[in-house]
C-alpha cells in the first residue's frame, strides 16, 4: 500500500496516510476533530468536508446523504471517503468540527456535606480529611523497652495523627526497603495514606524526610462528549486549575450505545480505553506544566462518569449493559493503581471511581446528587441531567429514586437539519418579534447552525407567536420567514448571506417533531417517578438542572414547551458540572466519598423500558407543553394571552 499526504485546511496541517485509509481516521491522527456522531457509519452526515485538490474514493452513502449541488461542489463525508494513491487537500468547515464549549464550572461552594450546598446562604466547610493524605512522622528509635517492628512503629505514629481510624494496613510494597529508609533518615519519614476504606485505611507509600508540602489530586468528569480535569492541592482544597477537551472516543460514535458496539466488536475495547486515557493524560500534562509541578506529586485521582464511560476507562467489558436485562460488570469499583489504567501520576497513586447505581445511572449522577446536597435535606428535590440520556433523581435525606430516559441526541444538535453542538458560531438564543427573527451566536461568530438551547428558544417563540400549534405543526405559512421545502415547512433563522456556510439556517417541522420527542421522554420520566411516589410537580421544592446544556437554557421557555415541570422559577437552579464538583469534593474529603457510596447504595432505580406507565406518559408529553394542559397553568395563561 502506498503512502500519500493529506492536507487539512484552514490549518494547513499535513498528515501521512495509507491508500485505502478512511479520511476521518487520518483527521483524528492529525489532531483534527471532525464531527462523527454515528461512529463512522455514514448515517448522521455531520462529517462533511470539501475536497479542494486531489480525489477520494467515495461510498454510496455519500450520494444518499448529500445533495447533488454539494457533491458537485466537492463535498463528501469524511467517514465514507477513502484515500487513493495521490495527495489530497480538504477543507473542514466550522459546522463539521467539534470545538465544543465545555462546562468546567459549577455552583457548588462547600467541600463536605456538613455544610449544605448550592445556595449562597451556605458557608463553605473546611477540608476535614482528604481521600489521600500525607503524614510527616518523627518516629522514636527502637530500644529494648520499645521493641515494636518498623511497620508497627509507623502504624502507631499514624494512629496518633488520625485517632478516628484505629485500624490500618500497608500496601506490601511499602515494606520493600523500609528498614533502610527509616534508619537512613533518622526515623523521620512521610507516609501517604489512602482513606478509601472507612474501616481500614491503606499506607500506599513511604518517603524519607518531610514531603508533605506537595500532595496533589486530580478530579475528572468523564463525559461521553467531553472530559474535564481539575488539579486540587489536597493540603488546602484549593483548585489550582482546570482543563477540558473533547473525548477522543467520539471517533467510535457520539453516544454510549455506539461505543459499546465498537468495544464489543472485532477490535475490542482496547482502542476506546486508549482513547479516553490519552485524553485524560493530555489534560493532566497541561495541568502539570501550567502549575510547574511533577507527575509524581499527584497522589490521588477521582473520576466520575456514566457506567459505560467508567467501564471503558478501567478496561472492563461493557457488552451486557446494552442487552436485556442490562447488567453492568460492576457498579462499585475497587481502587486501581494509576499505572494499571495508564494514567500519568505518581506510580503509587490510586484511581478512585465514584460508584454507579445501574447500567444507565452512573457515578456522574451519584456525584451530582452529593454535590447538590439533596441527599442531606428534608425538602424534596429533583436533579435532571439532560444529554443523550436524561437521568432524573428525586428524593431527600430519607429516600432517593432515579431513572434514565433515552432522550435522543436532539439537544446536542443531532437529528436536526441545521443542528450543531455548542461550538463557536452556534446559535444559542432565538427570539421572534413580528416578522423578524433575532439570534445570538456563541463567540459572536457567523452562525453555523442551531444548538439545543436555541432550538428550545425557537420552538417556544414559534408557539408563542402562533406560527406553530401545540402539536408542533406550522399553521402560519404566510409568515415572511416561513417557507416550504420538499413539502416540509421551516423557519428561516439566518438567511444564506448571513451564515458561515452560505446556506440558510432553518428550523424545520421535522426538527420540532424530533425535539418534542426528546423533551417528551424527559418529562415522561419525571412524571413516572412522581406518580410512583404519588406526587406531582408542585411537591418539588427544588429542581437542579446539571450539565453544560443547562447553562444556556432559558427556564421560562423550557417550561413553556414542557421540558421542565411548571413550578415557580425560583425553585429551579442550574448547578453546572455537578459531576466534576462531586469528584472534587470526594478528593477533598474521604467522608464525602464514603457518603457517595452510601448514596449509590440507597438509590432505588426504576427501569423505564419495562414500566407500564412510561409509554402512556411519553405519548401524553408529545404536545406543547403537554396533552394535559392543567399540568402547565402558567403556560396556558401565556398562550391564552398571546392569542
Amino acid at each position: 500500500m502506498g503512502r500519500v499526504t493529506v492536507t487539512f485546511q484552514p490549518e494547513s496541517i499535513e498528515a501521512e496516510a495509507q491508500t485505502g485509509e478512511k479520511l476521518i481516521d487520518v483527521a483524528n491522527r492529525a489532531g483534527i476533530d471532525v464531527n462523527n456522531q454515528c461512529g463512522g457509519l455514514g448515517v448522521c452526515g455531520r462529517c462533511r468536508v470539501r475536497v479542494k485538490k486531489g480525489k477520494l474514493n467515495l461510498t454510496d452513502k455519500v450520494i444518499r446523504k448529500l445533495s447533488r449541488k454539494e457533491i458537485e461542489q466537492g463535498f463528501t463525508l469524511a467517514c465514507q471517503a477513502e484515500v487513493l494513491e495521490e495527495d489530497v487537500e480538504v477543507w473542514v468547515p466550522p459546522e463539521s468540527r467539534t470545538d465544543i464549549q465545555i462546562q468546567i464550572s459549577d455552583y457548588v461552594i462547600a467541600s463536605d456535606d456538613q455544610a449544605p450546598l448550592i445556595s449562597p446562604e451556605y458557608e463553605p466547610a473546611p477540608v476535614i480529611r482528604p481521600l489521600c493524605q500525607k503524614f510527616f512522622l518523627e518516629l522514636p528509635a527502637p530500644s529494648i523497652e520499645d521493641c515494636l517492628s518498623d511497620l508497627e512503629r509507623v502504624y502507631r505514629a499514624i494512629r496518633k495523627k488520625i485517632p478516628e481510624y484505629p485500624y490500618m494496613h500497608a500496601h506490601y510494597s511499602c515494606l520493600w526497603g523500609l528498614p533502610g529508609l527509616l534508619r537512613a533518615n533518622d526515623w523521620n519519614v512521610t507516609a501517604t495514606v489512602h482513606l478509601r476504606d472507612a474501616d481500614c485505611p491503606m499506607i500506599r507509600n513511604m518517603e524519607g524526610g518531610d514531603t508533605t508540602s506537595t500532595n496533589m489530586g486530580v478530579a475528572i468528569d468523564i463525559g461521553t462528549t467531553t472530559l474535564v480535569a481539575q488539579l486540587i492541592d489536597l493540603r488546602t482544597g484549593t483548585v489550582l486549575g482546570a482543563q477540558a477537551s473533547h473525548n477522543s472516543q467520539a471517533r467510535y460514535g457520539e453516544d454510549v450505545v455506539s461505543r459499546m458496539i465498537a468495544a464489543c466488536g472485532p477490535n475490542g475495547l482496547a482502542p476506546l480505553t486508549e482513547a479516553v486515557t490519552f485524553t485524560i493524560n493530555s489534560l493532566i500534562d497541561s495541568l502539570v506544566k501550567k502549575n510547574k509541578i511533577k507527575h509524581k506529586d499527584i497522589t490521588s485521582i477521582v473520576a466520575a462518569g456514566n457506567t459505560v464511560m467508567t467501564h471503558l476507562l478501567l478496561g472492563i467489558e461493557p457488552c451486557n449493559i446494552r442487552l436485556d436485562p442490562y447488567i453492568p460488570a460492576a457498579a462499585q469499583f475497587p481502587q486501581f493503581q494509576a499505572d494499571e489504567v495508564g494514567l500519568k501520576a505518581n506510580p503509587k497513586a490510586f484511581v478512585h471511581c465514584v460508584p454507579c447505581v445501574s447500567s444507565y445511572v452512573g457515578g456522574d449522577i451519584t456525584a451530582g446528587v452529593y454535590a447538590c446536597g439533596m441527599h442531606d435535606h428534608e425538602e424534596i428535590s429533583a436533579l435532571i441531567d439532560v444529554g443523550t440520556n436524561g437521568e432524573i433523581v428525586i428524593g431527600n435525606n430519607e429516600w432517593l429514586v432515579c431513572c434514565s430516559a433515552s432522550a435522543g441526541p436532539a439537544f446536542e444538535g443531532a437529528g436536526i437539519k441545521c443542528g450543531t453542538k455548542a461550538i463557536l458560531g452556534a446559535i444559542e438564543k432565538i427570539s421572534i418579534e413580528g416578522d423578524l427573527v433575532h439570534y445570538e451566536t456563541i463567540g459572536h461568530q457567523k452562525p453555523i447552525g442551531v444548538c439545543g438551547s436555541a432550538i428550545i428558544d425557537g420552538i417556544a417563540e414559534l408557539l408563542a407567536s402562533g406560527i406553530i400549534d401545540q402539536s408542533g405543526k406550522f399553521i402560519h405559512l404566510d409568515h415572511p420567514l416561513v417557507r416550504v421545502v420538499d413539502d416540509v415547512p421551516e423557519l428561516i433563522v439566518a438567511p444564506s448571506e448571513h451564515s458561515a456556510s452560505g446556506e440558510p439556517i432553518v428550523i424545520t417541522e421535522d426538527d420540532i417533531s424530533n425535539l418534542i420527542k426528546t423533551k417528551g421522554a424527559v418529562l415522561a420520566a419525571v412524571r413516572v417517578l412522581l406518580k410512583t411516589l404519588q406526587m406531582d410537580f408542585m411537591d418539588l421544592e427544588k429542581l437542579y438542572v446539571a450539565g453544560g446544556f443547562g447553562a444556556h437554557l432559558d427556564i421560562e421557555k423550557a417550561i413553556f414547551i414542557g421540558l421542565l415541570p411548571d413550578i415557580p422559577k425560583e425553585r429551579i437552579r442550574f448547578v453546572g458540572n455537578s459531576s466534576l464538583a462531586g469528584a472534587r469534593m470526594a478528593l477533598m474529603s474521604a467522608r464525602a466519598f464514603h457518603r457517595m457510596e452510601e448514596i449509590a447504595n440507597r438509590m432505588t432505580y426504576i427501569e423505564l423500558s419495562v414500566h407500564p406507565d412510561f409509554m402512556n406518559e411519553f405519548i401524553a408529553a408529545l404536545f406543547l407543553p403537554h396533552t394535559d394542559v392543567e399540568l402547565f397553568p402558567s403556560v396556558t395563561g401565556k398562550l391564552n394571552k398571546s392569542r
